[in-house]
């Protein structure tokens, strides 16, 4: 009696029994904690990443907060103490308008001619004209333009417009201007400009304007006059 033995068999046989065994529940068991152990591992990396990203982009903004807030604090230094720099402002522009502005054609034309017999120049001709540049209100102001023409010597002329500059009145030279020259006489014509404000207590009663002769005349209306 002859047995045939399949020797291809043998070998399909040994794998499969090798397979069963790999198969068993303790072996899938430790697949599947490997499986889990590498997707923990991988989520933990995804998570430290993430972490990382945001803790960068955190500082980030931080610091972009920082730059902003120590913009914001330079920009507001100069308001600091705002409201008592605008009361001190308010203060020193009320001293201004009454030491320096006259609240009168009168006070404007005295002081001219105080000036010119202090320098020792003659003046000949003054023309008044008159704009308003603010009405109303707390403070309102009067622009005068005032023409003059004078005459005398060089030195006496030239210490006339400095002491202009430096009056007590403001007075703003606009123009000087060479009309002539005789016999060592020199003829001057000059623009200056002024500005009235309103008078108060005594000064109400007291508008009027006195010519060179010391009469007084009425202040020039609005839009100019001449005397």
């Amino acid at each position: 009696m002859t047995v045939k033995v399949d020797i291809a068999a043998a070998p399909a046989q040994s794998l499969t029994e090798r397979v069963r065994k790999m198969l068993t529940l303790k072996n899938l068991h430790i697949a599947g904690v490997a499986v889990l152990a590498a997707v923990c591992l991988y989520l933990l990396g995804q998570m430290l990443y993430a972490w990382r990203s945001a803790k960068s982009e955190d500082a980030s903004a931080l610091a972009q907060q920082r730059v902003a807030m120590q913009a914001a604090e330079v920009a507001a230094r100069p308001l600091a103490g705002l409201d008592d720099k605008l009361k001190q402002a308010t203060v020193d522009a009320n001293k201004f308008y009454e030491r320096r502005l006259p609240y009168s054609y009168s006070e404007v034309a005295g002081e001219l001619g105080v000036l010119k017999n202090k320098a020792g120049v003659k003046l000949t001709r003054g023309q008044y004209n008159e704009t308003s540049v603010l009405e109303g209100g707390i403070a309102p102001l009067t622009e005068v333009r005032v023409d003059v023409s004078l005459s005398g010597d060089y030195r006496p002329l030239v210490l006339f417009i400095n002491s202009l500059e430096r009056d007590k009145v403001f007075f703003l030279i606009r123009s000087v201007a060479l009309v002539g020259q005789q016999s060592g006489t020199v003829g001057v014509r000059l623009g200056l400009t002024t500005y009235l404000r309103a008078p108060v207590g005594a000064e109400v009663s007291d508008k009027s304007v006195p010519t060179e002769a010391g009469e007084k005349t009425t202040p020039p209306p609005s839009g100019g006059a001449q005397r």
